[in-house]
């Protein structure tokens, strides 16, 4: 399997974040990409570093306003004669789209919907080479170069809609990678196994009829990011039926999420998809810092098994999975189980 990361997503360092009222720092941070790294280099694969492959794949998934506020705050902001450190908002429109501000200050509270999501002097550049992550993997499976791809992203991406960034989410990588996909596969299901509902993915697909984004994830009535994840979300006009939502009870282990992860492979081969992006969450294990499902080590392989099942292309797209002792375990026994399906299926 082919793995893509760049020593750049290092780069974005932020700081804290509100949590019920108290200040806690951000658990993305650079320091999980090592246990990640460790976990693939286990199964004995190398890393490679991805090409620039410019914004035109971003383009593909996000509003071109967006991508330009998130390339330039930083030092628009850092231009304010009393601003922080870090761009982030003091206000957050109740309805966006209404008007667009020119001010640094009412742009970043129309961008960034939360205060999760900071932008550091680096946040650009490690999001930009994360999506170029994303992008390599999705092209090696695109043109026939692997049957699956691994792309570890930081930050992550599935919070980020089409203008809109939160929940540590700039760029949207899942979903860039599923437009790669889109140039050759006329449909592409996207699968978002993160303990968190993949609102940002929702958002960019929620008209579309080609692409499937099916989330399975916390109950959004008590659980971040609480105004999107119900299964009453089914999609709009030619996206009708095409967005599903799976919401687990909080500490739900193995085999309830499998359950449920079935039912959400059901509406997927309704679907009948060519290509699948798995947005490859680890945030579910039962001891992460933002626990809230039971899923084992053993649980994840298991998951990947019966997503490899599926015998589609498959790209694999990091999203959370915070740092403890076993994230690099996590991952390795996801890709072990992955590709040890693909095995028996060959």
């Amino acid at each position: 399997m082919k793995i893509f990361f760049s020593p750049r997503q290092r780069g974005h360092r932020p700081g804290k974040f509100l949590v019920s009222g108290r200040l806690r720092q951000i658990p993305d941070v650079p320091e999980r990409v090592e246990s990640l790294l460790m976990g693939a280099a286990s199964c004995g694969h190398s890393i490679d570093e991805p090409e620039d492959f410019g914004i035109s794949c971003i383009e593909k998934v996000h509003a071109a306003e967006y991508i330009a506020f998130l390339e330039t705050a930083y030092d628009r902001w850092s231009a304010l004669s009393d601003a922080s450190s870090d761009v982030v908002p003091n206000v957050h429109p109740r309805h966006p789209g209404r008007g667009y501000p020119r001010s640094i200050v009412g742009r970043a509270g129309y961008h960034l919907y939360d205060l999760a999501c900071p932008i550091t002097p680096d946040t650009w550049t490690s999001a930009l080479w994360g999506a170029h992550s994303a992008t390599a993997a999705a092209l090696q499976v695109r043109d026939g170069e692997a049957r699956s791809a691994y792309a570890i992203c930081r930050p992550p991406g599935h919070h980020a809609g089409r203008d809109f960034a939160g929940g540590f989410c700039y760029l949207n990588n899942a979903a860039i990678a599923a437009a790669v996909l889109r140039d050759t596969y006329q449909r592409v299901a996207i699968v978002d196994i993160d303990v968190h509902h993949g609102n940002g993915t929702q958002d960019i697909f929620y008209d579309r009829g080609d692409v499937m984004t099916i989330s399975l994830h916390g109950d959004p009535a008590e659980f971040y990011p609480f105004y999107w994840g119900y299964e009453t979300e089914r999609g709009d006009g030619d996206g009708l039926g095409a967005n599903v939502n799976l919401a687990l009870p909080r500490n739900a282990g193995d085999n309830q999420y499998l359950d449920a992860l079935h039912i959400g492979l059901s509406h997927l081969r309704d679907f009948r998809p060519q290509a699948l992006v798995v947005a490859l969450g680890l945030d579910s294990y039962k001891n992460d810092p933002l626990a809230f499902l039971q899923i084992t080590t053993t649980g994840f392989e298991r998951i990947a098994r019966v997503l490899s099942s599926l015998r589609l292309p498959t790209v694999l797209v990091q999203e959370g999975g915070y740092l403890c002792e076993d994230l690099g375990m996590n991952l390795a026994s996801f890709l072990t189980g992955f590709e040890a399906e693909q095995l028996q299926q060959a």
